[in-house]
């Protein structure tokens, strides 16, 4: 699928920030293990993790590497649910580095774009999670009790 293949070049490109915004994360593959090495280089090297998302269950159902990630590197991951009245939004992305950016105009269709290395191609995305984010409430801890 081309979209993953832009998602994977977007991972091995950032080296600061990933930033990422999905209604329940189905399409991304962050239960795959090659994801999961390297999301691990990512964390391990200094990088910062930001999930924003509207409903948490499908990644702890479906997605146990993710949530291993999440406890071994919870000081560099966290991930926030969005208020009822912003789970409306259908728009689905990644950032990285704020200068790459995967994007998916509606969550349930494959269509979008994709930038790298380009200045202000992720600027309109980048307020947009600025503005989710400031709205959220943390989710997905990494143990039962949040700590």
């Amino acid at each position: 699928m081309e979209f993953e293949a832009l998602w994977r070049e977007l991972l091995l490109r950032s080296r600061a920030t990933l930033q990422m915004f999905d209604p329940d994360f189905a399409v991304f593959p962050l239960g795959a293990s090659d994801v999961d090495a390297l999301l691990r280089r990512f964390l391990h090297e200094g990088g910062l993790l930001k999930l924003a998302l509207h409903r948490p269950a499908l990644i702890e159902r479906d997605y146990p590497r993710f949530v291993r990630l999440l406890k071994d590197y919870n000081h560099r991951i966290e991930c926030r649910a969005t208020p009822r009245n912003l789970q409306q939004l259908t728009d689905s992305f990644c950032i990285g580095d704020r200068v790459h950016i995967v994007r998916r105009f509606h969550c349930d269709h494959m269509r979008g774009e994709a930038a790298f290395g380009t200045a202000g191609a992720a600027d309109l995305s980048q307020e947009r999670f600025d503005a989710l984010w400031a709205e959220s409430a943390p989710t997905l801890h990494p143990t039962t009790t949040g700590l």
